[in-house]
């Protein structure tokens, strides 16, 4: 089906155009990338990962704390951090006490240290990261980072503005309802095959991935 049905389908689900537009995210263009400073890519990072799973208004209230208590995600400094910093946030009431995903801010601050010293920045390396090829870089970020597999990615990414889809259940009804994907979703083959709709679907209009994937979404559910 041409996006333009879908397009339509959508305005008439959120009550007209200016209302549906109201609802798509925002798109960061390539300076806001890569100004971005890299302790603000860990800080993101960590707050998607102790999201998955969780309640996420109960993480972002307390994500003052967190600020607080990580010392505003220096990379360089979390990258090498000790053992004995990590249990002693086991302790620290201003953050939500999970050691598995403490861990991961170590793990994480060496994927973008190593990115950044290759790229110049994070926010440079994701800049040179084309749309077309999410299903490559979500692979990349799931084998250099850590728990960020499922769709903790997808939302790190949209959270920073890099634009891309996010393969919500509503996404995935949608793209099985125009028989896009017909793979298990979770697996390569799902994520090969979305990106290959909304590549289509992306020449097709010239509209940002992340509207095109919010569109969608708009089609499913009550």
């Amino acid at each position: 089906m041409s996006f333009a049905s879908i397009y339509q389908q959508a305005i008439v689900r959120k009550g007209g155009e200016a209302a549906m537009k109201d609802l798509l995210p925002p798109v960061a263009q390539a300076e806001q990338l890569t100004s971005t400073g890299d302790d603000r890519y860990l800080s993101e990072v960590t707050r998607c990962v102790f999201k998955a799973g969780f309640v996420w208004r109960v993480i972002d209230n307390k994500w003052p704390g967190f600020e607080a208590a990580f010392e505003g995600f220096i990379p360089l400094y979390w990258q090498q951090v000790s053992p004995e910093v990590l249990e002693n946030l086991l302790q620290d009431e201003r953050i939500v006490r999970n050691m598995q995903k403490i861990r991961t801010v170590p793990g994480n601050a060496r994927m973008i240290v190593g990115a950044g010293r290759e790229h110049g920045s994070f926010g440079e390396f994701l800049d040179s990261w084309p749309s077309d090829d999410q299903a490559g870089l979500l692979l990349w970020l799931k084998w250099n980072g850590a728990r960020l597999g499922g769709n903790t990615a997808q939302y790190f990414l949209r959270r920073v503005g890099w634009d891309g889809f996010i393969l919500s259940s509503d996404v995935i009804a949608g793209l099985q309802r125009e028989q896009l994907l017909d793979a298990t979703p979770g697996t390569r083959k799902a994520l090969r095959q979305a990106q290959q709709a909304f590549n289509t679907w992306h020449q097709e209009t010239g509209l940002p991935y992340s509207h095109l994937s919010r569109i969608l979404s708009f089609t499913v559910g009550d």
